[in-house]
């Protein structure tokens, strides 16, 4: 038999006549008229070549068939059921839900701890998988693999989603030893040697070319927006390691101000504004329309945005 030719409300029908053993009290329950549910009966009869419910003096009996398939019928229900409607709510206190998100090291150094703060108490199971922008591709994040995607894009896929998470200035962090902290000018800024720091987009990253302002950034675009430029002495993509040489009595890092202020109580680094504007950075959580209306999805997203609203207030 080919399924695509089955009425499926038929299986409802059968379900009802089954559970009540008859067919006016059947019709009752579903809002239907008594001739309906016969004529419901006798295609059912005639579908599965069996006379299903028999009259006898106790009333309609279900035949050996009938009985075989009432469990098998309420299992197929349930799970249409199940399918049709919207997703139970999500409870995070309970959930050990494992979200995977693709993070740079600017926003794992940044974000993340502060976010795990958050549901310390009210989520105390949910385990977060990190993966960096090398291990996943928009594939990943488009098919559902990847939850979600936090970044500085240069590109996303026009049916992905979106959300800022917070706009973000450029600070300087150096030694405090560094002589340059006594006259923070333009002049002496680009007298120094500088720590090249960045990692967007997806993927595995080749090697930079000094030359070519466009895929420098955002720090290198603003330099020569003035006729400018600076002697970069290292190229790295870990905000971390950045802040690690800036130590260093003659080298400067300029990033990110939320990245600098993880070493604001450092008695060995300075922080200062830099002497030239830098347009501020985006930073982004994007993912698949496929988790959009997924309710714990939704609410581990709202709770990112929260968690970066307040990091961004904190850090004015």
């Amino acid at each position: 038999m080919n399924i695509s030719r089955i009425d499926l409300n038929l299986l409802v029908y059968l379900d009802a006549l089954l559970r009540e053993q008859s067919v006016t009290r059947a019709a009752d329950q579903l809002g239907i008229t008594q001739p309906a549910m016969s004529n419901s009966l006798r295609r059912l009869r005639d579908m599965l070549g069996d006379p299903l419910l028999i009259r006898t003096s106790e009333g309609m009996t279900p035949t050996e068939r009938a009985k075989a398939l009432q469990p098998q019928i309420r299992e197929i229900l349930a799970a249409i059921e199940k399918a049709v409607q919207p997703d139970a709510e999500f409870n995070a206190l309970s959930s050990d839900r494992v979200f995977r998100i693709m993070a740079s090291d600017y926003s794992e150094s940044t974000l993340i701890p502060a976010l795990l703060d958050k549901i310390r108490d009210d989520a105390p199971h949910i385990r977060l998988d990190i993966l960096t922008p090398s291990d996943v591709t928009f594939q990943d994040i488009e098919k559902g693999k990847v939850d979600m995607a936090i970044n500085r894009f240069d590109y996303l896929p026009q049916s992905f989603h979106q959300s800022t998470i917070w706009r973000d200035n450029f600070t300087c962090l150096m030694s405090a030893c560094n002589p340059m902290l006594k006259d923070f000018s333009l002049d002496n800024y680009l007298k120094a040697k500088h720590i090249w720091v960045s990692k967007t987009g997806m993927g595995v990253g080749t090697g930079i070319n000094p030359g070519d302002i466009q895929r420098l950034g955002w720090v290198d675009e603003a330099l020569e927006q003035i006729d400018k430029k600076r002697h970069i002495r290292i190229f790295t993509r870990h905000y971390q390691v950045a802040a690690l040489l800036a130590g260093q009595p003659d080298l400067i890092a300029t990033l990110p101000r939320q990245a600098a202020l993880l070493h604001k109580e450092n008695p060995h680094l300075a922080i200062a504004t830099p002497p030239f504007p830098i347009v501020p950075i985006e930073l982004k959580l994007a993912w698949s329309p496929l988790l959009h209306h997924n309710p714990g999805h939704t609410w581990f997203r709202r709770l990112i945005v929260t968690c970066g609203r307040e990091l961004s207030q904190q850090g004015r």
